[in-house]
């Protein structure tokens, strides 16, 4: 966290070497985290340059009491993408591959050892919930698609997606909660 403190520090008084070295540490998990709601290389280069632009051009933006930096950047990158779906105006591409093969939380480059565990932790207590609920949570997070949408999608009541959702949700709380220093 100090380091992070540091580079931000020093990107707020316009040093590009740390702007180089927040890239260097975060890139690969904004970029694949852009690819996994994109389904689309080229966009999620898109996305991944325009988060580390907004890091550079608004950094009083992260606020580290409210958070760790690989947090709030991978919350850019999450809205960036869907606000970039939704202005196309097309649905993402859903990757049939599971969450465990294909996800910014099982591509370690970029993180360090904490967060690793933590990525683990989460991947477990995912495939802890029934894959329904899991299915939804992860279209939902990574398709960024509202409950309605959700409901459309896979042919569901609206009231059984809300109900799936709300109990998956309450779920991974509950496992990652128990999980020891998360």
């Amino acid at each position: 966290m100090s380091d992070d403190l540091d580079l931000m520090q020093r990107i707020r008084q316009r040093d590009q070497q740390a702007l180089s070295a927040l890239y260097d540490r975060y890139s690969s998990p904004v970029y694949s985290l852009a690819l996994r709601v994109l389904g689309d290389s080229r966009r999620a280069e898109e996305i991944t340059q325009d988060v580390f632009l907004r890091v550079w051009s608004q950094p009083d933006k992260w606020d580290s009491s409210r958070g760790r930096l690989i947090s709030w950047m991978l919350t850019i990158t999450r809205y960036a993408a869907i606000d970039l779906l939704r202005a196309e105006q097309r649905q993402p591409a859903l990757s049939e591959t599971p969450l465990e093969e294909d996800s910014p939380l099982a591509d370690p480059d970029g993180w360090n050892a904490a967060d690793w565990s933590r990525g683990q932790a989460l991947r477990q207590a995912l495939a802890q919930l029934p894959p329904e609920q899991r299915h939804l949570i992860e279209l939902a997070f990574y398709g960024g698609l509202t409950h309605r949408e959700l409901a459309e999608r896979l042919a569901l009541p609206f009231g059984t997606v809300k109900t799936r959702l709300r109990l998956g949700l309450q779920k991974l709380r509950q496992l990652w909660q128990q999980e020891p220093d998360v």
